[in-house]
């Protein structure tokens, strides 16, 4: 798994974890109302989950495969 994947899986993680928090009651976001952090944790959710979904992450043992290939073909940009 290359950085870019790790990153972005990582910060699904904490989205989600944060969902997971504001619908048992609890506020994560310490100092705020209720009701703002839950907009910001919705939209921090949509955000993490839209960039997850439409990246390539490559994190099977196929789809890493097939960054080999493309990257030998010279077809991607990433390192």
């Amino acid at each position: 798994m290359d950085k870019a994947t790790l990153v972005r899986t990582i910060v699904l993680a904490i989205a989600l974890f944060n969902q997971v928090l504001i619908a048992t009651g609890l506020n994560p976001i310490p100092g705020t109302e209720e009701k703002w952090g839950e907009i910001v944790s919705s939209v921090f959710t949509f955000v993490a989950a839209a960039v997850s979904w439409f990246k390539n992450n490559y994190v099977t043992a196929k789809g890493r495969q097939q960054k080999e290939v493309l990257k030998r073909a010279g077809l991607t940009n990433s390192k």
